[in-house]
């Protein structure tokens, strides 16, 4: 249903450390660059980020990425602590969702809840 997504972030830079980071073990990377505006995804851009134009408190966003299997869930949770992530949780199974969902939850740089998730049987 969703094409692209993008979010506003306070440093672009940093973000685009901690997103180069925990996307890679994802299959993800940067696509494209101009500017501040930063694009990654894995066969396209799909996920970007630009420099926030708003005043004030910005709301948290939550962010899920489809990760192949466990292990880049693993990987993505391993790779956002080095980047110095909040944990909001573990990878671990989630049944209350499904019998089969393994996610893990940081926060990014500015807050936002950010998961990886396999939904494939181990």
């Amino acid at each position: 249903m969703l094409d692209h997504l993008s979010v506003q972030v306070r440093d672009v830079q940093a973000s685009a450390v901690f997103y180069d980071a925990v996307l890679a073990p994802l299959g993800g990377r940067r696509w494209m660059e101009f500017g501040q505006v930063i694009g990654y995804g894995t066969d396209r851009p799909d996920f970007w980020l630009g420099p926030t134009s708003n005043e004030g408190e910005s709301r948290e966003a939550h962010i899920a990425f489809a990760a192949p299997d466990r292990a880049a869930v693993r990987a993505f949770h391993d790779a956002a602590v080095a980047a110095g992530a909040e944990v909001l949780h573990e990878p671990r199974l989630w049944p209350e969702y499904h019998g089969s969902y393994y996610g893990a939850f940081v926060r990014d740089p500015d807050g936002n809840n950010v998961e990886a998730v396999c939904h494939v049987p181990e």
